[in-house]
Parts: C-alpha cells; structure tokens; sequence
C-alpha cells in the first residue's frame, strides 16, 4: 500500500467522500466497521481478538479482493485522474487506521510504516489518537454491506474455476480467459446493478452476464448455489500495457498496440469509472 502512494499528496491530492469510486468507499466502511471492534477489544484487553480480526481484515477483504482489483487501476489509469486518486485516497484512509490499530502490538514496524506514510503527520503513531477519517456507508444504499458480500462471494467462486481452468492448461491466466457467468435472481439483480465494464474489472476476465434461464448444459456448476460459467479462450489481441486482451486492441493508428481504455488513458483525459 504504501509504494502505491509514493506519489500521493492528501495535501492536494485527497478525493471527497462523496465523489470516491463505489468500491472505494466500501473498503474505508469496512475499515470503519473494524475499527469499531478493535476499540471495544482493546477496551477489554481481548488483543487475541485484535489480531485474528485485523489479519482477516488484510488477507481477506485487501489482498485477497481489494488490493487485488485496484492494481489495474493503480498501474493503467490516468496518473492523476479520479480513477486513481479515488483508490489512493482510500488507501490512505485505511492506512492511516491500520497503522494505529497496530502500534499497541507490533509496535516497532507501526512506527516505522508511520515515519514513511504521506503528509504531514506527527513525530510517532505513539502520539495519535484513533483515526476520525474514516465513514460508515449509507445501510439504505443498493450497494450496501450486503451487495459488496454476493460480490466477492462471486469473485472468489468465478476465480476459483479460472485457477482450475489455468491448471489444466486451458488458459494461461484469468487475462486470457473470456466469461459467460449465468445466475440465479439473487446474484443477478445484484450484479446487473453495476455496468458491464465494471463487472470486467472486478471479475478479473472479459465476462458476459446471463439470468439463470439461458443457462447451456455444458456450464460448470461453481461453488456457489445459483451461480454457473463457461470459461472461453478469448481471441482478442493483448494490448502492451494493461496486458487485457480487448476487441479494440489494433484500432488506434497512432497506438496500435494499446486498447481504446488504455489511449484514453495515456493521450486522453482518463478513464471514467463509478464503481470500481
């Protein structure tokens, strides 16, 4: 997190809540969530508590489904466009957190993560209260707590037959892997909420989204009650720099070699994203 920051100034760089990418803003909820029970363990000296839940916290809901989707942001979109910023500004709120939460247990590796985060900031993490950046999302929006579980509950049943997929040798990664995911109305009314480009971007390949009824017979049955896929080798061209193999790659003469996300990205003025 921190090396994805080195050229973040929260001074100037800091997006408002209210304009942070849909996603983003589910990652400083959850922080928030967290914080909350890591007060109270605190509190009652339950520091086993702490650990197991900040551990989950990293593993789980950053390596293992946010961190994981960013980095194309992180890496393709415009340097200082909202995209990226919005991601940023998230990491940095969860940072600033995560930083304290930690002092009182591993407190020489707190202090020193403390002394490299951007912006203006006391001599030690010793001298900090808990952080009061982080914001709690709105229970009465669609894209609750709720929607953003069936949505890494879907991420991680879609990733796990990709991994299958790769193991027989089908497909070399999940960038080379075209999707027809088909789901049940639980999971498709949840899912078509967001815009196909952003279902690309949270299930790591190019993917087709079906209600259950158009499902074929030769779709493989995941993990997941309601939710079936076929996993197709995709034949569109590998664009250089984001390494998606895209319909458009080739239709830009001046960037042949780049798809039309990434032109826009490095000639244009960025990418627009709502959700993730």
């Amino acid at each position: 997190m921190l090396s994805s920051l080195d050229d973040f100034n929260p001074a100037q760089d800091l997006v408002d809540t209210k304009d942070l990418l849909a996603l983003d803003r589910w990652v400083i909820d959850r922080a928030f969530a967290l914080q909350q029970e890591v007060k109270a363990a605190y509190e009652t000296y339950q520091f086993q508590q702490i650990y197991q839940k900040v551990h989950h916290f990293c593993v789980i809901d950053l390596g293992g489904f946010y961190l994981d989707i960013i980095k194309d942001r992180q890496y393709t979109a415009k340097a200082d466009g909202l995209a990226r910023r919005s991601a940023q500004t998230a990491m940095y709120h969860v940072l600033e957190a995560l930083t304290r939460w930690l002092a009182p247990i591993i407190s020489y590796t707190a202090d020193e993560i403390w002394q490299y985060m951007p912006g203006e900031r006391s001599e030690s993490v010793f001298l900090e209260t808990w952080y009061q950046g982080l914001v709690k999302l709105d229970d009465s929006s669609a894209m609750n707590r709720e929607f953003w579980q069936k949505v890494m509950s879907v991420r991680t049943a879609v990733s796990k037959e990709l991994e299958k997929s790769r193991a027989k040798g089908d497909i070399g990664s999940s960038l080379n892997a075209e999707v027809e995911l088909y789901c049940n109305t639980e999971f498709f009314d949840a899912l078509k909420q967001l815009r196909v480009s952003c279902i690309i971007f949270l299930l790591p390949p190019m993917l087709l989204l079906m209600a259950e009824q158009f499902c074929p017979d030769d779709a493989i049955q995941t993990e997941l009650e309601g939710v079936k896929l076929k996993v197709i080798v995709s034949e569109h061209k590998k664009c250089v720099r984001c390494w998606h193999q895209r319909y458009d790659v080739g239709e830009h003469a001046e960037h042949p070699e780049l798809c039309g996300r990434c032109v826009e990205n490095v000639v244009g003025t960025g990418e627009h994203r709502h959700y993730a």
